[in-house]
């Protein structure tokens, strides 16, 4: 089984966002839509101000992003997030590590969904030059987007049927990978769940001997500036984070 030491607070994720500035075919500026098939995902934003674009079983909303907001979304909710002008946020996401397994779906047109080859290259970034992994995410964000545009228009006038297909092209596509997950789950936050259980179970029968281990820890960013979903990504390597691949692609956010 796999072991996960000293995880953050509940084992989640924890990384920083610059938005994209880049437009997109509908004239906004923002990153890729996408979705999380079992991860809730929150913004804290640091700066600046934009929006984040969710599509849910409730509809299309547009969420306003400014300096204080908190903003999340739970697994299937697409969202994209938008740049008004130094957009940074700080990103929590549950079960640290799912998201960079794999849990994250672009909004890709459906036939590239319905082929996983293609999905995967259409998905992944080039190992090279700052300037071709930014035109890779670009492209890759315009992707998304295309894919994106009609599913929002078609849940603004009241059919949920493209984006319920969606949902289940995701889950298709993902679907061997949850063997993988299942055991991440448990050694980050479901063990993380057991062991507040066992120091209750140790305080009511009057033994806090647990608080021996009691100890500090620090990190900082082991990767400035990558490129993410949504736009520049400082990623921390924690336990329970799985590290980004060799082709610079971040998973999450």
């Amino acid at each position: 089984m796999v072991s996960l030491p000293h995880p953050l607070p509940g084992a989640v994720g924890l990384s920083h966002l610059s938005a994209y500035d880049w437009e997109a075919a509908d004239g906004v500026c923002g990153g890729s839509p996408h979705l999380h098939l079992v991860c809730t995902e929150a913004y804290v934003v640091t700066g600046g101000e934009g929006a984040v674009q969710t599509l849910s079983p409730d509809g299309y909303r547009d969420i306003p992003l400014r300096a204080g907001a908190v903003a999340w979304f739970t697994p299937g909710t697409v969202h994209r997030m938008v740049q008004g002008g130094g957009l940074r946020i700080t990103v929590l996401m549950q079960n640290s590590g799912l998201p960079e397994a794999g849990d994250a779906v672009f909004t890709f047109p459906a036939e590239v969904l319905a082929d996983p080859e293609r999905y995967a290259a259409a998905a992944a970034l080039p190992a090279g030059p700052d300037a071709e992994v930014a035109e890779a995410a670009r492209r890759r964000r315009d992707l998304a987007v295309e894919g994106y545009l009609p599913l929002r228009e078609a849940l603004a006038a009241g059919d949920n049927g493209p984006y319920l297909e969606f949902q289940r092209a995701a889950a298709r596509l993902v679907a061997a990978r949850v063997p993988a997950w299942r055991e991440l789950w448990r050694a980050g936050a479901l063990a993380t769940a057991e062991r507040t259980g066992a120091q209750l179970a140790a305080l009511e029968a009057g033994d806090p001997g647990y608080l021996a281990e009691a100890t500090a820890f620090d990190a900082a960013p082991s990767r400035e500036g990558g490129y993410g979903m949504c736009g520049r990504r400082d990623e921390y390597a924690l336990p329970g984070t799985t590290l980004h691949e060799p082709s610079g692609d971040g998973q999450a956010g």
